[in-house]
């Protein structure tokens, strides 16, 4: 129960780009065409989802035990940039459109704000759990997406 009260509340209460602010560049870039929408969506999701996978083990079991904790911030922009390469091939092998429309703002996944706030209030939250962690991520990602397609209906409405 616990677990569905953490995504309900960074899905919707906490929402990333409402109530932190982060991602924003990438929100208001993409946001003239439903299609761009979904698939920025869907790649921050995953990019969100499986970097909160690699960087929560990372910092709790790498960076603490060594002590290098301070290194944080580049070792999860590392694994974040490198997971958006990863996203960035798959789009453009399985959809050369939505890889055109997503343009410049792909490749930005890896600067979004977002996806390293994630990251980082995962590593930093004291007495969380790997799934509470990922519960999070998850949430996040879907709170990002929800919005984004949410405004841009919109946007393109009115």
């Amino acid at each position: 129960m616990n677990l569905i009260a953490i995504l309900i509340s960074s899905m919707i209460i906490n929402n990333i780009v409402l109530m932190q602010f982060l991602g924003l560049c990438s929100f208001f870039g993409v946001s003239t065409k439903m299609k761009s929408v979904v698939g920025m969506g869907l790649a921050v999701i995953t990019v969100i989802f499986l970097s909160a996978l690699i960087t929560f083990p990372l910092y709790k079991y790498v960076l603490v035990e060594l002590h290098i904790e301070y290194i944080d911030t580049i070792a999860f922009i590392l694994v974040i940039a490198s997971l958006v390469q990863l996203t960035e091939l798959v789009i453009k092998r399985f959809s050369q459109s939505l890889y055109k429309a997503l343009g410049v703002y792909l490749p930005l996944i890896a600067t979004n704000c977002a996806v390293l706030g994630v990251a980082l209030t995962n590593a930093q939250a004291t007495g969380q759990t790997y799934p509470e962690a990922l519960m999070y991520a998850l949430g996040s990602g879907l709170g990002y997406a929800f919005i984004i397609i949410t405004f841009t209906a919109i946007r393109l409405r009115l």
